[in-house]
């Protein structure tokens, strides 16, 4: 048997998929799907299944979830908390609300990079616009009504038109996409209901919370 990679590592560690390496994660390879792999990983995975967690371990565990579905560092992902926890509203959707309108998530929900690590290395390298203006930091917050484009000089590239390729009919309600022009658009925030993130979020705002 091979050996697992780190990215399915982390899937089987939170027994869920994390959606971390594009395509395979939707085949019959990703490992979550494998009987024999839907223990935690290590040799003490099948004792980690039958241990009762308390509310805090419950608590860390989806903290540990989101920030690796969205691949990010504690000290930035704490931030986001914080910044959800002092806007008005639900605290927990405010914070999926903030990790979703990131600009190399954008991206990925629009079928542009195949997974939020490819997004994440698109955006650093320039191939994305902003309202016609070249952006590329991933953190890049949008907003409702930004115009999200393939920068002209990176839209024949290998990445580009591989992921076209790949990419699925299904974009998220709170966004659009014209092919012709390798354009999207912020419509609105994106509700709750749009976001199919699974994850509790309250459970993350107690744990920031304690």
């Amino acid at each position: 048997m091979g050996i697992a990679s780190p990215k399915c590592r982390l899937c089987r560690r939170e027994g869920v998929k994390l959606f971390l390496k594009g395509e395979r994660c939707y085949t019959k390879k990703c490992a979550i799907e494998r009987e024999s792999r839907r223990k935690p990983p290590g040799q003490h995975g099948a004792m980690a299944v039958s241990k009762k967690l308390t509310d805090y371990g419950k608590q860390l565990r989806e903290k540990q979830k989101l920030r690796r579905i969205y691949r990010m560092e504690e000290r930035p992902f704490r931030t986001y908390v914080e910044e959800a926890i002092r806007r008005p509203g639900v605290a927990g959707e405010n914070l999926l609300q903030l990790l979703e309108m990131r600009l190399d998530n954008v991206v990925y929900r629009l079928g542009l990079a195949v997974s939020r690590d490819q997004a994440r290395q698109l955006v650093s390298h320039g191939f994305f616009t902003v309202n016609g203006r070249k952006v590329n930091i991933p953190s890049y917050q949008v907003r409702p009504g930004d115009e999200i484009a393939v920068a002209e000089n990176k839209r024949g590239s290998e990445p580009i038109q591989s992921n076209l390729q790949k990419r699925g009919a299904h974009i998220p309600d709170w966004l659009s996409f014209d092919v012709t022009t390798l354009t999207g658009r912020v419509l609105a925030r994106p509700t709750r209901e749009q976001i199919d993130t699974d994850v509790e979020e309250q459970m993350i705002i107690e744990f920031y919370s304690r």
